[in-house]
């Protein structure tokens, strides 16, 4: 009798233990472990993250990392740690986490637009996937890759259409800028190539034309228009002369690309820079920004008419009235002008 009550008592005590266990791997792998309140959260993991970086992470997100880290670490996930974006969505379990954290890494949307410079770009790619702004920069400038896409330090930025592209986010300076020549050349495709011809443009030149256009005017219809009279000054051999490269001349000439000029002054026409149109015949060396698609289009699409002036139309804001004369675009100019000077515009 004493015998069976003290089995009784260990096969208890065992049940007691087994629940008691039961309840721990439930709570540790089979229990919520998140704490926030919104539907999902974003983790980014580094290249060669530790534990630690995981941890740190998580950190805020997790209501008990310990608990984690056991499960992380009875799942081996503590030795094979994969960098990327994941995505944590309430509720879930530090089982749920860990293999999201193996095997889920989410691309993400990489934006961007009119950039004048590499270093503006890689600064801006730079704060949207892991690479940083130096081996970014480092990757667009290399003299070997710009060989081999045919390209050269002043119309480097020509490769890099502005838009929405999906990117992991550990995704490396290389693969950030490989993936943007493959896009160069998917844009480039026969139509395209075959329009660049049709005016007699490189595709280098239509890229550095489109930036012009692009500076000139905000309004996407007016582009091809404006993009006319640059083609019909091209064809009679007249110079650019377009404000916009003016301003960028001085620009690069004082290293100060942050500077807002608002007008341009009959002395900087005399600025020696292959940048300034007023100056040097032709499309110039390279970019002044970053065209849109729209811009690029708009060169490579015409319109077709007669004009070769064209000054800002101060009765209808951000369009321009376009002049066939000199003489009609003199009158054009003058209203212009005082305006101008009615708001005090020094530079």
């Amino acid at each position: 009798m004493y015998i069976k009550k003290i089995l009784i008592i260990i096969v208890l005590l065992g049940a007691v233990g087994m629940g008691a266990f039961a309840w721990y791997v439930y709570n540790t792998a089979f229990s919520g472990n998140t704490a926030f309140n919104n539907k999902e959260a974003h983790v980014y993991i580094p290249t060669n993250g530790t534990i630690d970086d995981v941890v740190a992470e998580l950190e805020p997100i997790l209501r008990d990392t310990e608990t984690f880290v056991t499960i992380a670490n009875q799942k081996q996930y503590t030795s094979n740690i994969k960098p990327g974006h994941f995505i944590i969505t309430k509720g879930m379990t530090n089982n749920d986490i860990v293999n999201t954290l193996r095997s889920r890494n989410i691309p993400i949307n990489v934006k961007f637009n009119n950039q004048e410079r590499l270093e503006d770009l890689a600064g801006h790619i730079s704060n949207q996937i892991e690479a940083d702004s130096v081996s970014l920069l480092n990757a667009m400038r290399d003299q070997q890759f710009l060989k081999e896409v045919g390209l050269n330090e002043a119309t480097a930025l020509s490769l890099y259409i502005p838009n929405t592209y999906e990117f992991y986010w550990n995704s490396s300076a290389e693969t950030f800028r490989d993936r943007m020549k493959t896009e160069y050349e998917r844009f480039w495709n026969e139509s395209r190539t075959e329009k660049a011809k049709k005016i007699n443009l490189s595709k280098e030149q239509v890229m550095a034309l489109a930036s012009i256009v692009q500076k000139e005017t905000a309004k996407v219809d007016e582009r091809p228009r404006v993009a006319g009279v640059y083609i019909n000054r091209l064809k009679v051999g007249m110079l650019l002369q377009a404000d916009p490269t003016v301003i960028y001349a001085l620009k690069r000439e004082s290293g100060d690309y942050n500077q807002i000029i608002k007008r341009v002054l009959y002395k900087d026409l005399e600025l020696d820079s292959p940048y300034n149109t007023y100056k040097y015949a032709g499309v110039p060396p390279g970019p002044i920004t970053m065209p849109d698609i729209s811009s690029i289009d708009a060169v490579l699409n015409p319109e077709k008419h007669d004009y070769y002036y064209f000054v800002a139309d101060v009765t209808n804001f951000g369009y321009h009235k376009f002049a066939k004369s000199l003489s009609q675009h003199n009158v054009n100019k003058a209203e212009y002008v005082r305006w101008v000077n009615s708001q005090g515009l020094n530079r």
